[in-house]
Order: C-alpha cells, then structure tokens, then sequence
C-alpha cells in the first residue's frame, strides 16, 4: 500500500556544474571512439579546475585518435558548454592527457575466444526503475529538477538569457498523497550569472522556468522559493570548484528515488556493464510500467567479470501488480539477451550517442531517430501484453 503523506526531494546539476563538464569530455572522447571503430574499448576519467583539464585513462582502439586530437575534443567540449571566463575558457586552459593501452590482464578475461562468449568487464549491480508518475515514467522530483535546468541552458545559449552563465542547480521538494506527487512545497535554483545583474533580476529570469516546467497548481509559495540563496553566483564552474567524471550518478539516474548500484556511466564504452546493463535495466523496467504490468518497477542486475550471463535479474514491483515478479522475470530474460553482447546488440549501442547524455539525466529522455536514449524506447510492451497481460 502507498504511504500517506510525505515530502521526497531530487536535485539535478546542469551541463556547465563542474562535475558534468568532465563527465561532458569524457564521453566526447567515447563518441570519437566509436565513431571510428564501434569496437573500440575507452574508459577515460576527466578532472577539471581553474583553466586547468587532465584526462587519464585507458582504451582499445584505433591510433588516430591521439592526445592532441583528445586535446581538442576536450577544448571543444568546453566551447559547446559556453565557458569563456577568465578562470576557465576552452581556448586558454591547460589540457593534460594521460591515456593508456587497456590492460591485457582484463581483455583475456572480457574477450570472446573460441566457445567463449564476451564477458562482462567487471563484478558489479545495476539497477533499473519506472513508475507511473510522469509521462517519461520517470520520478516526479528529479523529472522537474532536470527540466527546469534544461529550460534554463534552452534560453542561456539561444541568447535570451545572456546574464545567465553555465553552472547551475536545482533542487525540487514534492509533496506526496497516497503516493502520488501533489505539488511543490520548495524549490531551489542556484545559477552563475554576470557581475551586472542583480539577486532580484535573476529570480525573475529563473521564475518562469519553474513556473512552466511545474503542473499547473504545483508551483510553490514565494517564502519557499529560493534563488541564489548565497547571494551571488559570479565565479562558477571549474574556476569555483574542481569537477571528476562520475560524482554525479544520482543526478544521472533517479533522483534517489530508486536504488543505485554505485557505477557510474561517462567515459566508459557500451561494453561496460556499469553502463550498458543499467541502460538496459531501465528499458526492461519502463517497458513493464508501460504494458501495465505495475505501476512501479524496480530491476537490478549483477555480473561477474569474464562471465557472459547476469548472475541474478531481480524484479520488484512494489506491491502494485497481481503478475508475480518471477513470472515476468523469465519472459524477459527471453525477450532480451542480458549479456554485454546481447545488451548492446539489442539497443545498438555501439555508435557515437554519449556525449547528449552527459547532463539532465540518463533516463527519461526522448529516443532520438540516430539512436541515441534507445533504451527508452517502448518496443517491448505488445509481447509483455502477449505473454502476461
């Protein structure tokens, strides 16, 4: 049964936070990979700080992508952001790259050979979820979160928002009714802006945002509407704070309202089932919530390294379905091959689709026509409805 009332609160970070600019330039180098040789093996970490970029890591794959062309993926990345600032601008900050060969200890046991089929890159859980409580089947909270920051960078690079700069965060409070979202009862928007413009400009420009992204009668009380609590937002970005691949997974996924397994997705190619398995775990999922199988569902799968098949396919359906969870746990796993290969032959992930994913979350996106967010596709729901409804 769902629980009274209560308040859950999710935040989202936008493309300029400096977290998401290195997960941005890492899966740019994944994009370039890929777009020259859909085998390639990347997995690359970015740090970022004061007009200052390092890249490390290690991949597979053809030699004209070299550390200047990594240099300049990088340098092109920060441009697509909007960071010309004087503590961080892509054409002056320092870039270091420190990429590798891929360990041959880890290709042996990964590699298809022989009768062996390819194994998962390392041990690990994956977690997939989807409730009923937004059109994209996502979490209301981090859904709004996210919205209201993509609203915010839509009118910052169209150039009707110029006082606005690239880092920016929201956090969004939802009251909950018999387990369903109600209304906001606080909303928080922190964005860099330009030395000219005042704290009350901004939480004018930032009002609308919310407004519009929010139902109608969501949008909260004005003494529970804080923009820019510090006071000003000047220096942001890098030069404000350093920023890693990979720090913001909860950002990424659910919000906090479902479980994560701890791996994190940038600059890891779609052999990596931190990222492909948990890619897949939400499909299966968001295809059971939209066949009307359960109005939430909750996925996790685990691997073993050099193991093809997941360990365990763990179905939760939160007490709301009749359909026994092992039941449709079986006619998925024969709906869809869940080993690495199969995962990413299934949704077509090997191609240059990574980089659009670097900000405003993972999940709940529209599939794009190139294949990009194909695990958000819905292709699934007539042969669950066959077999189960």
């Amino acid at each position: 049964m769902p629980r009274g009332s209560y308040l859950f609160t999710s935040e989202s970070v936008s493309e300029g936070h400096p977290d998401k600019v290195c997960d941005r330039i890492s899966d740019a180098i994944v994009d370039a990979y890929m777009a020259v040789d859909s085998r390639s093996r990347v997995a690359v970490e970015t740090l970022c700080t004061t007009n200052r970029i390092v890249v490390a890591g290690e991949v597979r794959g053809p030699d004209t992508i070299t550390p200047g062309v990594i240099e300049q993926i990088a340098r092109h990345a920060v441009r697509d952001i909007g960071y010309e600032q004087d503590g961080f601008h892509w054409q002056r900050a320092e870039v270091a790259v420190h990429v590798h060969q891929q360990s041959a200890d880890i290709a042996m046991g990964v590699d298809a050979a022989g009768n062996k089929d390819e194994g998962a890159g390392d041990q690990g859980i994956m977690f997939g979820f989807a409730c009923r409580e937004t059109p994209a089947l996502m979490p209301a909270p981090i859904y709004y979160a996210h919205a209201i920051l993509h609203s915010l960078a839509e009118a910052r690079h169209s150039g009707s928002a110029p006082q606005l700069g690239p880092d920016a965060k929201s956090q969004v409070t939802l009251l909950y009714e018999n387990g369903q979202p109600v209304r906001a009862t606080s909303v928080v928007v922190s964005t860099q802006h330009t030395e000219d413009v005042d704290q009350d400009a901004v939480r004018e420009i930032v009002r609308p945002h919310v407004e519009n992204v929010l139902p109608a009668g969501w949008m909260c009380g004005d003494e529970t509407f804080y923009v820019n609590p510090t006071g000003r937002f000047v220096i942001g970005g890098p030069d404000g704070d350093a920023g890693l691949t990979g720090r913001k997974i909860i950002v990424d996924t659910y919000g906090g309202a479902a479980p994560h397994g701890g791996g994190a997705f940038s600059g890891k190619d779609p052999t990596k089932v931190d990222r492909s398995a948990a890619y897949a775990a939400r499909y299966l999922a968001k295809n059971v919530v939209a066949a009307g199988l359960a109005e939430r569902c909750t996925i996790q799968l685990s691997y073993a390294i050099g193991v093809s098949q997941p360990l365990s396919v763990y179905l939760d359906f939160h007490d709301t379905s009749a359909v026994s969870e092992d039941q449709v746990a079986l006619v998925l796993r024969e709906l869809m091959d869940l080993s690495p290969r199969g995962i990413r032959e299934h949704l077509a992930l090997s191609r240059p689709i990574y980089a659009r994913t670097a900000a405003y979350g993972h999940f709940g996106r529209t599939p794009d026509p190139d294949g990009g967010f194909s695990w958000e596709r819905l292709d699934l729901v007539e042969a669950l409805k066959a077999r189960l409804g």
